[in-house]
């Protein structure tokens, strides 16, 4: 099974570039609290309102709340 081949473009500066939609995955929110941080656990993007602050090696890290697993059941089942 052959991957798709990806369409690239020589720039001016000699850059090569992949064709790709413009801008960031993450939306830009204009509040801070509704901006996206990954858990320094499973890497998710989730929301600041669905992590906790955790100490982990010596700092405090945001990792899902109540945990990950339990996190991926609860917003599984929603959909």
């Amino acid at each position: 099974m052959a991957k798709d081949s990806t369409k690239t473009t020589i720039e001016a500066d000699g850059l090569r570039y992949r064709s790709k939609a413009p801008g960031s995955p993450f939306a830009a929110t204009s509040s801070f609290g509704a901006a996206t941080m990954s858990c320094f656990l499973c890497g998710k993007h989730r929301p600041r309102a669905m992590l906790k602050s955790k100490k982990l090696l010596g700092k405090s890290q945001p990792v899902c709340s109540p945990s990950c697993k339990e996190l991926e059941e609860q917003l599984s089942n929603k959909s």
